[in-house]
């Protein structure tokens, strides 16, 4: 079949080798879509958050009043407003989705661990933009959500109170903090663009892995038309949804006390944040401590940077590991219902469901792993001595 073959000459020639030639293995699933859809996601928010952007007042009297503005006068406003803020959640749901899948297939293991490790900076920076977003529109849950967790780095010894003052730009939340929280809003996406661009560079030098995990550099195909067409389908599904939210529920994933102006004299009744930070926000909560808590909602995150160092087994996909897939499956649940304890009040029986759990999710990631990579290792010495002697 004749394929159209750009002219190898400068830019054309990087997109020729890089986007349309791109050698991809044959057997890539669905499941590899959402590296492609985080992107375009990328995109409808950074081009959403520039036109909101000209519309936005950083300023504690007129920011809800300023959003109120874009959502009833501006033309189409309400649109782009409701893009924005579901496009925020369906990029948590697609990144979380690429994460899983990660885990699944084993894409942390050798060679490919500082492709994994600068997906997980990505997705950091990605929780710092989305709370800073999260506090912009100056409703109650933005004030009383930007209070908590800034107070938090207070728990840090000698430094947090110095820390927390220099954070807020004052003694409280103020003007000064939703200024400077505006301006990193309106920054880090291109920040996370141009990450995105080394990791796409990391992941074009290695390869990509497959649902087998095995070795396919004989067994490629061009990445034009084959799964072009597989990521077009894959973003059309993601359309519909996207769709389905912005236009019919469109304030189903947000908190309708963040359309009560900001009150610092009323504190509301249960202060969450967002849906994608809950899991997180469960694993803060359930321990009493509140350095501790702190450090484990952090490290609850940058435990994902050692796996590439922790898992020693020679397989990568839970294809071929029985033990590691009913164990994965564990942790997908455990991660689940963290984000249930997450909405939940602080009080019994949820704390100490929320901190079984936590035990739990660090248990897997820390211990379980390079445990049941020992144990297919010996599995594997021994079939292979069976083999010799037969």
């Amino acid at each position: 079949m004749a394929r159209i073959r750009w002219n190898k000459d400068h830019i054309l020639s990087f997109v020729d080798a890089h986007i349309i030639d791109y050698p991809t293995p044959i057997n890539l699933n669905y499941m590899w879509s959402f590296g492609s859809a985080a992107g375009i996601c990328l995109v409808i928010q950074i081009i959403t958050g520039i036109f909101l952007a000209m519309h936005y007042t950083p300023h504690i009297d007129l920011a809800f009043a300023s959003v109120e503005h874009i959502m009833r006068d501006v033309n189409n406003g309400w649109l782009i407003r409701y893009l924005h803020a579901n496009g925020a959640s369906m990029f948590f749901i697609v990144v979380y989705s690429h994460i899983f899948r990660g885990l699944y297939y084993g894409s942390y293991i050798h060679p490919r661990g500082l492709l994994w490790c600068s997906g997980v900076i990505i997705f950091l920076l990605m929780m710092a933009t989305a709370f800073m977003g999260y506090v912009l529109p100056w409703g109650q849950m933005s004030f009383w959500g930007a209070t908590v967790i800034t107070n938090l780095f207070s728990a840090i010894p000698y430094a947090g109170g110095a820390i927390v003052e220099w954070l807020w730009g004052g003694f409280s939340v103020d003007n000064a903090t939703l200024n400077r929280f505006f301006s990193l809003h309106y920054l880090m996406p291109f920040v996370i663009a141009g990450l995105t661009i080394v990791h796409l560079s990391l992941l074009h030098k290695d390869g990509s892995n497959n649902p087998l995990g095995i070795n396919t550099n004989i067994e490629t195909i061009p990445f034009y038309p084959y799964f072009y067409v597989k990521d077009l389908f894959s973003f059309l599904i993601l359309l519909f949804v996207f769709s389905f939210f912005v236009f019919y529920y469109p304030n189903a994933l947000g908190h309708s006390d963040n359309y009560i102006p900001a009150n610092p004299l009323v504190t509301p009744a249960h202060i969450v944040p967002e849906w994608y930070f809950l899991p997180f926000y469960a694993i803060l909560r359930s321990i009493p401590d509140k350095l501790g808590g702190v450090v484990a909602m952090v490290l609850a995150i940058l435990v994902l940077l050692l796996l590439p160092i922790t898992n020693m087994s020679k397989l990568r996909s839970s294809t071929f590991r029985p033990l590691y897939s009913f164990c994965y499956w564990f942790l997908v649940s455990t991660f689940l219902i963290l984000g249930w304890i997450g909405q939940k009040p602080v009080e019994s029986p949820f704390i100490e469901i929320g901190a079984g759990l936590t035990v739990l999710y660090f248990a897997f990631l820390l211990f379980l792993i390079p445990i049941i990579a020992l144990i297919e290792i010996s599995l594997l010495k021994k079939d292979t001595v069976t083999d010799e002697l037969s």
